[in-house]
């Protein structure tokens, strides 16, 4: 019992082979063990007051065999590593980009460093990266990877999905946000917003879109809609673009109280339609109001403002991800990236509110946004709000920091601005 206790209490770490004094320098797979089990072979043969004489590499194998089916503590033949040393699971292969892959060398062990890179070098012979955008890879076989992942949301009671359109080529769905105490009598001025995505990324079911939109709702009393546009690579832009137009139209239906969603017939005041958006969703929010300018809308319904929060806009040296992804383009001057004097002119809204974020790369696109529009004749009224300490769109992700609560309440009082020339 003593040597079983001091043999249980060794850990193995190397391979050995035994040989006898006088047997000649020769490998046996049958006489090869771990340097503990020759170990607890002589702390045995000390025990049990036996001497064991070996004399050949073979009757060595068969009284080592017989002493390990006697104790149990010597009975694996597998070597137990330490778990420093034992082999890990190995993840499924994926690729890295550079830099990427620089971070995972420099934040792991020597040993895991050297087996990454084997993995990546190996990955990247199978499957070559042509080009790498913020938001996505592409490679050399056309094959695209989104590198943002969509997480789950569980809507509140107050939220409802909805079909904008059910062509197959073209779905466009958005979930609905109605204030949590909303007034029975009073209709509810109608929010049409479009969430950041880089045109390829994120999406309004998102948990944070969802709880953002479901927060302007409430905060500005409105009926929310957070449109789902087509994202690059499934459907590439420009049909974002008429996404955003569309679910505008599916809007107007409701003017008569008799359109497909039951909640807008009976809630919406389609007289204070407002056109929102974040980042992306500040570009495309540009865009419908820009052909709103250019279109007759029906008697009954009108849009009042709009609302372009860190919005995109080309111009700026960033160009290039939209570039590749637009299939009709006309390079970087497309008004759809670069607005003209005529889109400007023609916003069909009065009023129009612009957010930039002191921290955003993209701040100088709003300010040259709110500059060009001042100059181009517009007769509306535009103001600019810079949010202090906050990067780009990180009101959304950060909801609870009091500089994005600054967001959010200006949006619901620019919203509720009694002194507006409607």
């Amino acid at each position: 019992m003593a040597t079983a206790r001091c043999s249980s209490s060794i850990l193995l770490r190397t391979k050995t082979t035994l040989r006898p004094a006088s047997a000649p320098h020769q490998q046996n797979p049958s006489s090869t063990y771990t340097s503990i089990i020759q170990h607890s072979r002589n702390l045995i043969s000390t025990a049990t007051n036996k001497t064991i004489h070996t004399t050949t590499m073979a009757s060595t194998a068969r009284w080592s065999t017989s002493l390990l089916n006697k104790y149990s503590v010597l009975r694996p033949r597998t070597p137990i590593l330490p778990p420093a040393l034992a082999p890990q699971p190995q993840p499924p292969l994926s690729t890295y980009s550079t830099t990427v892959h620089h971070s995972i060398s420099r934040s792991t062990a020597t040993i895991k460093k050297k087996h990454a890179t084997r993995r990546v070098e190996a990955t990247m012979e199978e499957k070559e990266v042509s080009l790498e955008f913020p938001f996505f890879r592409v490679y050399k076989d056309g094959g695209v990877e989104s590198l943002h992942s969509t997480p789950v949301f569980y809507p509140p009671c107050d939220v409802k999905d909805a079909v904008i359109s059910s062509d197959a080529c073209a779905p466009v769905t958005a979930r609905i946000f109605l204030p949590k105490t909303p007034n029975p009598n009073n209709k509810l001025p109608v929010l049409l917003f479009f969430h950041d995505s880089g045109f390829c990324a994120s999406s309004a079911f998102t948990e944070e879109y969802s709880n953002h939109v479901a927060a302007i709702a409430n905060e500005a009393k409105v009926l929310a809609i957070s449109v789902e546009y087509a994202k690059f690579p499934a459907r590439s832009p420009p049909e974002c673009y008429e996404d955003a137009w569309r679910s505008l139209e599916w809007v107007v239906l409701h003017k008569g109280g008799d359109g497909p969603e039951p909640w807008l017939n009976e809630l919406a005041d389609l007289q204070r339609v407002f056109i929102a958006g974040s980042g992306t969703g500040g570009n495309l929010s540009h865009w419908v109001a820009s052909l709103v300018g250019k279109t007759v809308l029906p008697r009954g319904v009108s849009v009042e403002g709009s609302i372009l929060v860190h919005p995109f806009f080309g111009g700026i040296g960033d160009d290039d991800q939209w570039l590749f992804m637009c299939k009709e383009k006309n390079g970087p001057e497309d008004p759809r990236l670069k607005p003209t004097v005529e889109d400007l002119q023609s916003l069909g809204c009065k009023r129009v509110l612009v957010c930039v974020a002191e921290k955003d790369p993209l701040l100088v696109a709003g300010r040259n946004y709110v500059t060009a529009l001042k100059k181009s004749g517009w007769s509306g009224s535009v103001e600019l709000v810079e949010n202090l300490g906050l990067g780009h769109c990180e009101h959304v992700y950060k909801p609870y920091e009091d500089s994005s609560r600054e967001v959010l309440k200006k949006i619901a009082s620019f919203i509720n601005e009694k002194n507006c020339c409607c």
